[in-house]
C-alpha cells in the first residue's frame, strides 16, 4: 500500500514503525546496466522543493536521462522525518522517467536511522527497487572505524567511507533490496574524484541548478 503523505509528524513516526518491517536487505537480482541518482534541493525555511533525478549508465556513468519536478509541502523540517518532505517530490520526477533504473542511490541514509527508515529505504519501499543512502554526516549510530554501528542493537548499519583527502567521510547505508558490501561496492565504483560518488553528485547540481533557475523542468 502507497504510503500517505498528509499526515502529522506522530503518524510519520508510527508509518516508519510499521514500514521498517517491509526492508529487505538481499543480494541484488540481477547486473546493474543504469543507476539513478536522487536529491532534492529547497530555499532555507521554505516549502517549495526542487527534486530531480538523473539517470546514468553503469559502469560508464554516461547520462541518459535527467527529469526535474517542483512541489509544495507542508510537512515540517524534522531531522529523521525528511522522506515525508521529499519523497512525494522525487515520485513526481519517477512519474517522468522513461528509464527504469536497475538502483536508486539518494542523497540521504538508508537503514542507518533510528527507525531503519532513512529517505532512501523509504523510497526503495515505495517504488519496490533497490537502493543506497549516501549520507554526508552521521544520523544515528556510532562510528567504529569504518562501520557505523546501531547502539541499541550493536548492529552494523553503515560504512564510513573516506572518498577524498582532506574532506569528512561519507555514510554509505543499504536501503532496500541491496546488501552493505553492495552499497560500498557500487558507491566506489562511481566515484571520478570527487567527495559524492558520480548518480548524487549530478543529482545534487541538477537540482540546485534548478532551484536557481538555470535549467527549466
Amino acid at each position: 500500500m502507497p504510503t500517505k503523505w498528509n499526515v502529522s509528524p506522530k503518524e510519520a513516526v508510527e508509518i516508519q514503525h510499521r514500514l521498517r518491517d517491509k526492508i529487505r536487505l538481499i543480494p541484488l537480482e540481477k547486473k546493474i546496466k543504469a543507476i539513478a541518482g536522487a536529491d532534492v534541493s529547497m530555499d532555507l525555511f521554505g516549502n517549495t522543493l526542487y527534486a530531480g533525478i538523473i539517470v546514468l549508465k553503469f559502469p560508464s556513468l554516461e547520462t541518459v536521462e535527467v527529469v526535474t519536478a517542483k512541489t509544495e509541502t507542508n510537512f515540517p523540517y524534522i531531522p529523521g522525518l525528511l522522506s515525508f518532505r521529499e519523497i512525494p517530490a522525487l515520485l513526481k520526477c519517477v512519474e517522468k522517467l522513461s528509464t527504469k533504473p536497475d538502483v536508486f542511490m539518494v542523497d540521504g541514509q538508508g537503514i542507518a536511522h533510528p527507525r531503519r527508515l532513512g529517505i532512501a529505504s523509504h523510497l526503495g519501499v515505495e517504488l519496490g527497487i533497490p537502493t543506497i543512502g549516501v549520507g554526508k554526516s552521521v544520523l544515528y549510530g556510532k562510528t567504529e572505524g569504518e562501520r557505523l554501528i546501531d547502539p541499541k542493537s550493536c548492529e552494523i548499519i553503515g560504512s564510513v567511507i573516506k572518498t577524498k583527502p582532506r574532506t569528512n567521510p561519507l555514510i554509505v547505508s543499504p536501503g532496500h533490496l541491496i546488501t552493505l558490501e553492495e552499497s560500498v561496492e557500487i558507491v566506489r565504483n562511481t566515484l571520478s574524484g570527487y567527495k559524492l560518488p558520480e548518480p548524487t553528485r549530478r543529482a545534487h547540481s541538477l537540482v540546485n541548478d534548478f532551484r536557481k533557475g538555470i535549467i527549466n523542468s
